[in-house]
């Protein structure tokens, strides 16, 4: 929260405090309602406190509008959208999804039986972490095993490289490739 933030809470809370207090003292009896009434319209008639009044209502009116409809959280939000928000005692780490993309493009080049790969990372609320891989794969390629291997391979890679727990992998192999066979022509 940001410090003019944290005033205006703090005022606002001990105005609404002041006010529920002087309500339950009017309501038990324990104020008489003439003597608050006197007390209000002196003061709104008095030139001086009433443009004060005046003042602290305007600013209140104003920071209310701000609280409501202008989430100073929102952008931090946004930006989470984008990836995930890590926190620590020095900071915050935003790491995003397309550094998570180019990871797992990175370790699927790695293996000899893939060709092309497009990723997705989708995250939810609480932040888990789905991985979409839509994989071309050679035609002598094994896919049981390759896409399982890819799988552990891709969850191992970012819990070492972030830190962050893969909720799943899912691979989808669009086509397999003919192996290009090396014809010489004369």
């Amino acid at each position: 929260m940001k410090t003019i933030e944290r005033i205006s809470l703090a005022l606002f809370s001990s105005l609404i405090l002041i006010i529920s207090v002087i309500l339950c003292l009017a309501i038990f009896g324990w104020i008489n309602l003439d003597f608050l009434g006197n007390v209000i319209s002196t003061a709104l008639t008095d030139n001086v406190v009433s443009k004060i009044i005046l003042a602290f209502s305007i600013i209140f009116i104003l920071l209310a509008i701000k609280c409501i409809f202008f989430d100073s959280s929102a952008k931090e939000k946004e930006e989470s959208k984008n990836g995930i928000l890590l926190e620590n005692s020095n900071g915050k780490l935003l790491i995003t999804k397309e550094t998570i993309e180019n990871l797992v493009n990175a370790v699927v080049k790695g293996f000899d039986s893939a060709e092309e790969v497009t990723t997705r990372i989708e995250l939810d609320k609480e932040n888990n972490l789905s991985v979409f891989v839509n994989l071309v794969v050679k035609e002598n390629a094994v896919i049981k095993e390759l896409t399982t291997n890819l799988q552990n391979k891709i969850k191992d890679t970012i819990k070492k490289s972030s830190d962050l727990d893969v909720k799943e992998v899912n691979i989808k192999v669009k086509n397999i490739e003919p192996v290009k066979e090396n014809t010489i022509e004369p």
